[in-house]
């Protein structure tokens, strides 16, 4: 039997279980390890306006946070890998990748190794090995190969980058930093991840990373969608029922809804802070916006990143931010930050109508995106 909520409940819990009514008590490196090890991943996107996609989900969660802190202060405690999408992800987690080394559906690398010399490819590890954490940029000059070609999208046609790519999704090795310019760093797992590289998985990849799907989203819609990215097989064979059956994971209705969800065991007995008050500005891809209708429902704020649309077929802008203030999303802004000013610039800012908008709480929370760049 599904466990049916409100829309007020499901709401609530949302709100409570993606940390986004009180910042972590914990600052700095402590508080960063924590924020990755609730949110179980970080959505990486390499768009900077106010903060890239990961400044600004820990800039809704954590004081004193500065831009490129998630990077600069997880050495050894982190790395990047697909989870949803793109994503930082704990070090706890690099076992499970490194026994599935888990090819994504889109991610061809197949035709990777096929457009390849295995010798090549072993060169460039031994390089990595002998001088990293080291960019791809850095590496040596092997040549050119022929780019993968993504609906008119053109990978590297740098055969070393190349290779690295077959090593890093291969988890021979990581990406474990970034340069202040944003540039990835690998290294090998033995230097980057020490005490989990060479650590056994302690159940099958499927089975544990689909609880961590499961909380990382709080309630995972059922149906088909990139919020499943590399489970889609998960998806539609028998691990959600089991783990259901077992009690691992709960079923959930929506009050008004059709969609299924899958939640944390016991997640309507969780508890969480009361709200502070704070006006929160969203990235456009946090955990909480990774279903867009599941916001519409419960929120009544329809948002969609138009960043791939079209200049003539957007409803807002460019890069735009969903404001959260009291448990309601209240607003968007389009912005970006000027360094010669050294100020966040609004270009656009968009009440939501019929929703209480405080102003003076919107400058502080433009306040704090300043202090943090």
């Amino acid at each position: 039997m599904a466990i049916r909520l409100g829309i007020d409940q499901a709401r609530a819990f949302l709100l409570g279980h993606h940390g986004l009514r009180r910042d972590l008590p914990e600052a700095g490196p402590a508080g960063l390890e924590r924020l990755l090890r609730e949110r179980r991943c970080i959505q990486l996107d390499p768009l900077d306006r106010i903060g890239t996609n990961a400044d600004l989900v820990a800039l809704a969660r954590l004081a004193g946070y500065r831009r490129g802190d998630l990077h600069r202060h997880l050495a050894g405690r982190a790395f990047e890998h697909f989870a949803k999408e793109r994503c930082l992800l704990p070090a706890e987690a690099f076992p499970y990748y490194r026994h599935q080394a888990a090819e994504t559906p889109w991610w061809r690398l197949s035709e990777r190794e096929a457009r390849l010399p295995a010798e090549l490819i072993e060169a460039v590890f031994a390089e990595v090995a002998a001088r990293g954490p080291v960019t791809a940029e850095a590496l040596a000059d092997r040549g050119r190969v022929e780019a993968i070609d993504w609906s008119g999208w053109k990978g590297t046609s740098k055969a070393s980058t190349m290779a690295l790519e077959v090593l890093w999704t291969r988890c021979r090795v990581v990406v474990c930093g970034r340069t202040d310019k944003g540039s990835r760093l690998y290294d090998v797992p033995e230097r980057a991840l020490p005490g989990h590289h060479a650590r056994p998985p302690d159940e099958p990849f499927a089975r544990w990373a689909l609880r961590e799907r499961v909380e990382a989203a709080g309630l995972l819609p059922r149906n088909a969608g990139p919020w499943w990215s590399m489970l889609s097989a998960v998806r539609t064979g028998p691990l959600p029922d089991a783990l259901v059956a077992e009690g691992v994971l709960e079923e959930v209705e929506i009050e008004g809804a059709r969609t299924r969800y899958l939640a944390p065991a016991g997640f309507a007995s969780r508890t969480y802070p009361e709200d502070d008050g704070r006006m929160r500005i969203l990235g456009p891809l946090d955990p909480l916006l990774w279903y867009r209708p599941l916001v519409s429902h419960l929120f009544g704020f329809d948002y969609v990143w138009e960043v791939y649309k079209p200049a003539e077929k957007r409803d807002y802008g460019w890069y735009v931010c969903p404001i959260l203030h009291e448990g309601a999303l209240v607003g968007r802004v389009e912005a970006h930050f000027d360094a010669a000013a050294g100020d966040i610039v609004v270009t656009n800012l968009w009440p939501e109508p019929g929703r209480r908008f405080d102003r003076r709480t919107f400058r502080r929370a433009l306040k704090r995106h300043v202090a943090a760049m």
